[in-house]
């Protein structure tokens, strides 16, 4: 005999619930302000309810995943399409893409040659003159 409560599923969410969660996104929405949607809708939500919603839920995590396209593309087409626009404000852009979509500025370089790390001696050179 099982003990607890049963596990909460979709159900509990709205007709049509992941339509307004795709619009969020589209609007370039992130996951917090559809867990705080879904928060709304319910009266209450955790993290751990979205993690197994996500792993156990295939219309949801199909929802979320192609609702994370829709905001990245948001994003993207703000940056681009603002280009010659002198008033956007390119380092608050930057930073949101960073933020969300893991941008980076940094490339890390790796050193290795087949597991080992690669050492380098210093290097001399000499310039002989024509004498």
């Amino acid at each position: 005999m099982g003990g607890g409560r049963p596990k909460e599923g979709i159900s509990s969410l709205p007709e049509g619930w992941y339509n307004d969660i795709l619009e969020i996104y589209k609007n370039g929405g992130s996951d917090v302000e559809v867990k705080a949607l879904i928060y709304e809708w319910r009266g209450s939500f955790s993290n751990d309810l979205w993690e197994r919603w996500v792993k156990e839920e295939p219309q949801f995590s199909e929802t979320i995943k192609v609702g994370k396209i829709l905001s990245e593309s948001w994003w993207q087409k703000n940056g681009r399409t603002n280009l010659h626009n002198p008033k956007f404000n390119y380092t608050g852009w930057y930073m949101q893409m960073k933020n969300r979509f893991g941008w980076s500025d940094k490339q890390d370089v790796n050193h290795q040659n087949n597991g080992k790390s690669f050492n380098s001696a210093p290097v001399t050179i000499t310039f002989k003159s024509d004498e």
